[in-house]
């Protein structure tokens, strides 16, 4: 596609960060940089009148142009809204979505947004991701789409589809790097003051991925293992201080916590990383020793895997620099 008539559909309520993204990154007047202006243009249902924005004391913005103004549109953003049931969309929009996309458009939602593409229907078969907040809820509400709460943007089939607030900027950035080069989105990047593209995923931000437990009965185990997070654990030591066979403990473990001993057992060791990491002053050669790997690789090689960047880099986004201090572990289950 080219990448030249962008519009943004609103909604009500409309969040204004992420509106703001899609202004900032489409809606700015950049000549003076050598970067041509977007034909950018605002819509909604009702043009004309006011809208309210998702706040505590919340102001109004007021577009200024129809859904028909999306037509011939090369993207189409759909910014965040307050997810909501379905038929409680505008069919309009939903139709205007669907139909920019079978002209051809790029269709992005950001945040929350992505309800709204769900509600269209153009999520069935795809990849895509919203707010770590809402991927649980989304799932369930779209069984045919595959929801990948790891990341910060999807893209698939001309549907892309952001994560938690800022990661729009990513989403954005990215569909210009795709269409304008690099060059136009690092320049436009240093401007916004923002890195062209970040590293890792949204699970960097989240406070404890890992499903809750469904019940009771292994909660003393797990919150003994954590306690002791530095000890060599194994299916047979846990099942036998559960008084179980490991055949049953096993069985009865991935019932609770969705998930076996051994992948609940790294990622209590993450979490517990991630909080030295950000409270501490230790070497990660001492973490990993604390959380109960055995070598510093072996925790740098699952970090990355679970969390989409290194322990280093994980530091410096999120350490506070302070002296060690006594840190409360509690099992999740």
């Amino acid at each position: 596609m080219s990448l030249h008539q962008v519009s943004v559909i609103l909604l009500e309520p409309v969040a204004m960060f992420e509106f703001s993204l899609a202004v900032e990154v489409f809606g700015v007047d950049r000549s003076d940089d050598g970067i041509e202006p977007f034909d950018f243009r605002v819509c909604a249902v009702e043009p004309g009148k006011p809208m309210a924005s998702k706040n505590f004391d919340p102001f109004t913005i007021t577009p200024q142009l129809g859904l028909d103004a999306v037509l011939g549109s090369d993207l189409v953003v759909v910014a965040a809204t307050l997810p909501r049931a379905d038929n409680e969309y505008p069919a309009v929009v939903l139709d205007a979505l669907r139909a920019a996309h079978r002209a051809g458009a790029t269709v992005l939602s950001l945040c929350s947004a992505s309800f709204v593409l769900g509600a269209a229907g153009l999520l069935n078969g795809r990849r895509c991701t919203t707010h770590w907040l809402y991927s649980d809820l989304m799932q369930e509400r779209y069984p045919e789409a595959d929801v990948d709460a790891r990341v910060l943007f999807v893209e698939d089939s001309g549907i892309v589809t952001s994560a938690g607030t800022a990661a729009g900027i990513d989403a954005c950035l990215h569909l210009v790097r795709k269409e304008l080069g690099a060059a136009v989105a690092t320049r436009i990047a240093r401007r916004m003051v923002v890195p062209p593209q970040r590293d890792g995923g949204q699970l960097q931000y989240v406070e404890a991925p890992i499903p809750a437990c469904s019940a009771d009965s292994l909660s003393p185990i797990l919150e003994w293992a954590v306690a002791n997070i530095d000890e060599p654990h194994t299916v047979s030591t846990l099942a036998a201080r559960a008084l179980m066979s490991e055949r049953t403990f096993a069985r009865r473990f991935l019932a609770e916590t969705g998930t076996t001993p051994h992948k609940w057992l790294n990622q209590q060791r993450i979490l517990v990383a991630r909080t030295l990491l950000e409270r501490t002053d230790l070497s990660v050669d001492q973490i990993a020793g604390r959380v109960g790997f055995n070598s510093p690789v072996v925790l740098r090689e699952h970090f990355r895997e679970v969390i989409g960047i290194s322990p280093v880099a994980y530091r410096r986004r999120f350490g506070c620099g302070e002296e060690e201090e006594t840190i409360e572990l509690t099992a999740i289950g």
